[in-house]
This record gives structure tokens, sequence and C-alpha cells, in this order.
């Protein structure tokens, strides 16, 4: 347990102290993010944050376990493999189906390195299942990159869940991953909390979602089955995966591809359009997904009924939830259409 503390301690600071100085380079050479009518920032701001998370991350893994285990190795290879297809979208912003691509590269080296889902299913399937597990994790780590400290800071709450989970059932290779993605990320969140100095961007994103998802995998329970403790990291990652099913049905039932078209239609956009703050939508952010981790670490050590009957009232609540916010989405829609029509 020490040996994660000192990984926290390091990631933290080798990424609080190498933004500033990324920062300065990356308005140096423009790598910067431009307003727009979606974005919330009327400024350029510098979108090389992510590089920081990385840096933070792997290296204070490697400075206290210089020869770690080659797993461990692949799971941090693929994850910066990924992180470098999102800085590469960052600068020249890149189709879909390449950033697609660079995370089934991922994929392919968690796969060489045995690192997959492990449930009671044919092999192909446990391959099929890893990929979309991780391709939407990612993804959704990076839809939710819409708002001063919110990825950051539910990546953190997120990788605070799997350190403690896998501290319980003696997994100390996983908490020190994620001890080095807690670190990092509050790093970040020095400078990226509202106000913002610096974007993390796709690289920073994509990296973190990545990540989470892997140690999300490999989270082990060995008092219970993997017929309950499979939901657990669904919970985890609760937030995220509402913030995507949200904006996908959302944009959907307006015909609109929820892919190829961003918008101010994510959760934390509605809660502001429901009248709190920025600072207060991210925080309350923030304890939904702390709240998201505690039933998860319940249904880790559940009973089947207990775990089921728990996850489906979770997903009753959240389609009520997002029946909710589209109703108050129309309804605040049609409230301005009838003001502008009015003036005319």
């Amino acid at each position: 347990m020490r040996a994660v503390i000192f990984i926290f301690v390091i990631a933290l600071t080798i990424t609080a102290f190498s933004i500033p100085w990324i920062r300065r380079m990356a308005i140096a050479i423009g790598f910067v993010d431009a307003p727009a009518a979606r974005k919330l920032h009327a400024s350029p701001m510098p979108l090389m944050g992510g590089l920081g998370i990385v840096l933070g991350a792997a290296l204070a893994v490697f400075v206290i376990f210089p020869d770690v285990a080659m797993q461990v190795r692949g799971i941090l290879l693929a994850a910066a493999v990924v992180a470098a297809v999102g800085l590469a979208d960052d600068r020249f912003h890149l189709p879909a189906w390449a950033k697609l691509a660079g995370q089934f590269a991922g994929f392919l080296i968690l796969i060489y390195f045995s690192v997959h889902v492990r449930l009671p299913l044919p092999l192909w399937l446990n391959y099929l299942l890893t990929f979309l597990w991780l391709a939407g994790i990612s993804n959704a780590i990076n839809f939710l990159d819409n708002m001063d400290g919110l990825s950051g800071g539910v990546s953190g709450v997120a990788a605070a869940f799997i350190l403690l989970l896998a501290a319980l059932n003696n997994q100390y290779l996983v908490s020190a991953l994620a001890a080095a993605v807690l670190g990092a990320c509050l790093g970040f969140l020095r400078y990226n909390f509202k106000p913002a100095q610096i974007f993390m961007g796709d690289a920073g994103a994509l990296f973190l979602g990545f990540l989470l998802a892997v140690l999300a995998l490999q989270l082990r329970f060995p008092d219970n089955i993997n017929y309950v403790t499979w939901m657990a990291p669904v919970f985890i990652m609760g937030l995220p995966i509402f913030d995507t099913s949200l904006v996908i049905i959302s944009r959907l039932r307006r015909g609109v591809n929820p892919f190829t078209t961003a918008g101010k239609d994510h959760i934390s956009h509605r809660l502001v359009d429901l009248g709190f703050t920025q600072r207060e939508a991210v925080l309350i952010l923030y304890l939904v997904t702390g709240a998201s981790g505690m039933v998860a670490i319940f249904i880790s050590r559940a009973e089947v009924m207990e775990a089921y009957g728990l996850a489906a009232t979770a997903a009753v609540l959240a389609l009520a939830a997002i029946l909710w916010l589209e109703r108050v989405k129309s309804s605040k829609i049609a409230q301005i259409n009838a003001d502008e029509k009015n003036l005319r």
C-alpha cells in the first residue's frame, strides 16, 4: 500500500508541475482550441493537457516499479497508442473511423497481453465485449469533456473507486495504476477546474477513458460470482454511460447523427439550463459518480437477487431521468421559439 501512495503522489506532482510548461509550449506552437458556438470558452485555449496526464500516470508507475509486469507495460502501451491518436485528432481533426482504428489498435495490444473480458462465454464473444467496452467508455469520457473540470474530475472519482475495490481484493497492480490515474487527474484539475487554463483534449480524455475501462475490466472479486460482479464496473462508469445514452437518444429523436454532431445537450449543459452554475453542475456530477461508485461496492458483495434488483431499479431511474430531461429540453426550446415569434 505504501507503493500505491507513492505512485499517487508522484503522478500528481509530475502532472501538476508539467502542465504549466506544456501550456506554454501549446501556446507557442498554436496548439489551441478555438472558440465556437457550441463551446463554452470565449478565447483560444491550450489543448495539450492530456500530455501531462499521460506523463504523470505512466512515469509514476515506472518510477516505483521499474521492472513492472509485462501485462502492465502492455496496458500502458495500449493506452499510450490511443492517446497518441487522440493527440493527432486534436491537431489535425481526424475522421471518426481513424480514432476508432486507434482504439482498435489499443484493443489488439491488450489481446496480445491477455487482457480481456473473462466471462463464462465463448472466447470470440469475450473479445467482442472487450472491444465494445473499451471503445464505449473511451468515447463516453471524451463526450463528457464538455465543461471545465468535468471529465478529469469524474475520471478521478472513478479511479478512486477502482483503487478502493482493487485494494479490498488485494490487487496491488490494479491499485497502483488506479492511483496513478487519480494522481494525474488531481494534478491536472489544478489547471482545468473553472476557470480552466488548459484543456486535456482528445489525447487526455481517450487515455483516461481507455485506461479506466481496462482497470475496471481487471477488477476481480473472489468472494462473489461473475454473473453478479460484472455489474460493478458498469456502475463505476455509470455517469459517462448515462451521459452518452442521453445524448444518443436525444439526437436520434431529433433526427441528428449522434456521433458526428456536437451540441450542448449533455447532462452538464442541461443542469446549467436548469439554473445551476457551471461549477455547481460539475460538482453535482462528481457526487453522482461517487454515489454510483458506492453502489458498485455494494454490488461487488451482493447476492444475485439483490444485485439484479438494484440494477433494474437503477435502469428504470436512468430511463425516467432521460425522459424527464428530454421533456424539459423540449419545453425550453418551445418557449424560446415562442419568444422569438412574439419579438417579430
